[in-house]
C-alpha cells in the first residue's frame, strides 16, 4: 500500500481524498496556489506545497511543479481528482517516468478514450451501441456533408478534443452546416489547441445516464448502477440523482452490462464513467468515458455505501475488484452549490463568504472546502459546495433536499441554493419528466 499520496488538486475533491486516506492510513500532501493558501485541503493535509500563483497554468495545471513536489515530499502516488491533469495522457505518463503510481487510468487509455472520435471507435469495436455518425474525425467539410446527408439531419458536431459544451453545435437543415462548421472548430481551437470534429445523429429528447465503473489491473471491471445527470445548463451538470426516475430493471442491467464491457475490452484499471445519451424510446447510445472520478460520486456512494476513493486507490495498489455488480438501495440527489447568481443568467459570483450555516440531519452530506471567511478565488470553477441528500425513495429524498435547502445559508456571495430550491418544486422534475433540454424552458421565479 501507498505510504504517501500527493492530492494534484484543489477545493472539496482534494479534501474528500484525503479524509479517505487519513482513514487509510496514507499521509498526504496537498499543493496550492497562492490564491488557496487558506483553503482547507491546505489545512488538513499532513504536509502542503505551494505550486506556483493563481493562474491553473502556473499552478494546478504545471506538470513540473507537481512532480517536484511529490518528489520533495517522497509521495509514492499521485491522486488527481477530476478536471486539471486527471485526464491527461502526458501526465499519467510522466508520473510513470518518475516512478510515482498515478491514481487513474494509464496514458495509453487516456489517449485510447479521451478523444471521442477515438472512444466511438474502440466502442464500436467492442460491440457497445453507439449514435450513428462519423467513425472518426471529418477530414473536409465536403466529407462532413456528406456524413450528414448520411447521418440524417438533424445532426451534432462535435469537438473531438472537447469537454464542458465547447466546439459543440446543433444543426437542423443543410444550408447551416458551413456556419456550425466553421464556428465549432474556431471555438475547439481556442479551447483545446485542437480543431478536429466528429459528427453523431441528434438524439430529440435525450436523457443523459451515466454508468459508473471500476476496473482492477487483471482486466475485470463491475459497475455500481447509474446516475441521471440531465439537468445540465450549457453541458454543464447541475443537479444528478441515483436511481434514474427514467429507468426500468432491464435496461439498467442491459446499460451495465455495456459499460462494462466497454471497460473490461480496454482493461480498464480505475474508477472511470461511461456516458450514454437515452432517447424518449430508452435506446441508448454511448457517448463518452471520463477516465476519473466524477464530481458526482458521493450519491452512488451513498446508495450502495462503497467508498470509490478508497476502490480508485486500492486497485491502484494492486488490490483485485470482487467483481459483482452494484443496484442501489436507496435514492440519491446531488445538487451542485456554485457561487453564482441565477437571478442574473449564473454570473459568476466569487468574493468573501460571511456568514455560513449547513445543513445536517439524518441522511444530508455536505462536500465542501468552504467556511465562513473563505475568500472565493475568480480564478476556478465556481463550485463551492455538494449537497447530497439520501432516503428511501425518490419523493423522500425530493423532501429531504428541500429541508436541506432551506437550512442552508451563506452571506457575503450569491449561489445556485435558490435556483435548486425552486427546481425541487418544478412538477417536471418532482416527476422524474425531464431531459437534457430542461433549462432551456427554465424560469427563475423572483
Amino acid at each position: 500500500m501507498f505510504k504517501k499520496i500527493l492530492i494534484a488538486n484543489r477545493g472539496e475533491i482534494a479534501l474528500r481524498v484525503i479524509r479517505t486516506c487519513k482513514e487509510m492510513g496514507i499521509k498526504t500532501v496537498a499543493v496550492y496556489s497562492t490564491a488557496d493558501a487558506e483553503s482547507l485541503h491546505v489545512r488538513f493535509a499532513d504536509e502542503a506545497v505551494c505550486i506556483g500563483p493563481p493562474s491553473s497554468a502556473e499552478s494546478y495545471l504545471k506538470m513540473s511543479n507537481i512532480i517536484s513536489a511529490a518528489e520533495i515530499t517522497n509521495a509514492d502516488a499521485i491522486h488527481p481528482g477530476y478536471g486539471f491533469l486527471s485526464e491527461n495522457a502526458k501526465f499519467s505518463n510522466l508520473c510513470e517516468e518518475h516512478n510515482i503510481k498515478f491514481i487513474g487510468a494509464t496514458g495509453a487509455m487516456i489517449d485510447q478514450m479521451g478523444d471521442k472520435a477515438n472512444a466511438k471507435s474502440t466502442m464500436i469495436r467492442a460491440g457497445v451501441p453507439c449514435v450513428p455518425g462519423s467513425e472518426g474525425v471529418i477530414k473536409d467539410f465536403e466529407d462532413c456533408k456528406k456524413i450528414a446527408i448520411e447521418t440524417g439531419y438533424p445532426v451534432m458536431l462535435k469537438a473531438s478534443a472537447g469537454g464542458g459544451g465547447k466546439g459543440m453545435r446543433a444543426v437542423w437543415k443543410a444550408e447551416d452546416l458551413k456556419d456550425a462548421w466553421d464556428s465549432a472548430r474556431q471555438e475547439s481551437k481556442a479551447a483545446f489547441g485542437n480543431n478536429d470534429m466528429y459528427m453523431e445523429k441528434l438524439i430529440e429528447e435525450p436523457r443523459h445516464i451515466e454508468i459508473q465503473i471500476v476496473g482492477d489491473s487483471y482486466g475485470k471491471a463491475c459497475h455500481l448502477s447509474e446516475r441521471d445527470c440531465s439537468v445540465q445548463r450549457r453541458h454543464q451538470k447541475l443537479t444528478e440523482e441515483t436511481p434514474s426516475p427514467f429507468m426500468t430493471d432491464e435496461l439498467r442491467e442491459k446499460m451495465g452490462d455495456a459499460a462494462v464491457k466497454a471497460a473490461e475490452f480496454i482493461k480498464y484499471e480505475g474508477a472511470g464513467t461511461v456516458e450514454f445519451l437515452v432517447d424518449k424510446h430508452r435506446n441508448f447510445y454511448f457517448m463518452e468515458m471520463n477516465t476519473r472520478i466524477q464530481v458526482e460520486h458521493p450519491i452512488t456512494e451513498e446508495v450502495v455505501n462503497y467508498d470509490l476513493i478508497r476502490e480508485q486507490i486500492l486497485v491502484a495498489a494492486g488490490v483485485p475488484i470482487s467483481g459483482k455488480n452494484y443496484y442501489p438501495k436507496l435514492h440519491s440527489i446531488e445538487c451542485r452549490i456554485n457561487a453564482e447568481d441565477p437571478y442574473n443568467n449564473f454570473r459568476p459570483a466569487p468574493g468573501r463568504i460571511t456568514v455560513l450555516h449547513t445543513p445536517g440531519g439524518h441522511g444530508v452530506r455536505m462536500d465542501t472546502h468552504v467556511y465562513a471567511g473563505y475568500m472565493i478565488p475568480p480564478n476556478y470553477d465556481s463550485m463551492i459546495a455538494k449537497l447530497i441528500v439520501t432516503a428511501q425513495t425518490r419523493e423522500e429524498a425530493i423532501n429531504k433536499m428541500k429541508r436541506a435547502l432551506d437550512e442552508f445559508v451563506i452571506e457575503g456571495v450569491k449561489t445556485t441554493i435558490p435556483f435548486h430550491r425552486q427546481l425541487m418544486d418544478h412538477p417536471d422534475y418532482v416527476s422524474g419528466n425531464y431531459t437534457t433540454k430542461f433549462m432551456e424552458d427554465f424560469k427563475m421565479e423572483a
